[in-house]
């Protein structure tokens, strides 16, 4: 009789090793890629994926700015924030987005993917957006990430 014992072996915080990513946005359409991202920042790439443990990777987004809306979405869709007053419910779309803080439909669409816990809190942070196509991990040497359109 063969005594060979199959254990599953689950990741463990300290045995993670992350890479950096990097993704140009230009011309990418925005629920696609947050779609991509967040598979990357939750770890499901990997062959050691374990859901209860962050085993995700660094993700750059530059040309945030450039990013696209399938649709009439630009104009159609609403953002909904709430100040917690009477009345304090404000709606925004994309395309004003774009002009005041481009960076936040790509966060509100990846954040929208991940765990609603501690665990996702951690995993969003490690997701970096910039406007441009400068950002300051050179020194990271992140690796490009080319999604299919």
């Amino acid at each position: 009789m063969n005594t060979l014992s199959y254990k599953t072996l689950s990741a463990k915080k300290e045995t993670v090793e992350r890479k950096w990513h990097i993704v140009d946005a230009e011309g990418q359409v925005v629920g696609r890629m947050s779609s991509q991202i967040a598979h990357i920042l939750r770890g499901k790439h990997k062959p050691s994926f374990t859901p209860h443990v962050d085993t995700g990777d660094f993700v750059i987004v530059i040309n945030a700015e450039k990013a696209r809306f399938t649709g009439n979405k630009m104009k159609d869709k609403q953002y909904l924030s709430h100040s917690g007053y009477m009345g304090g419910q404000k709606s925004r779309t994309p395309a004003e987005y774009m002009v005041k803080k481009p960076i936040f439909p790509i966060e509100h669409a990846v954040k929208g993917m991940l765990p609603k816990n501690k665990l996702g809190k951690t995993m969003f942070k490690k997701l970096f957006v910039y406007a441009g196509s400068e950002h300051p991990h050179i020194a990271q040497k992140p690796e490009k990430l080319e999604f299919t359109k």
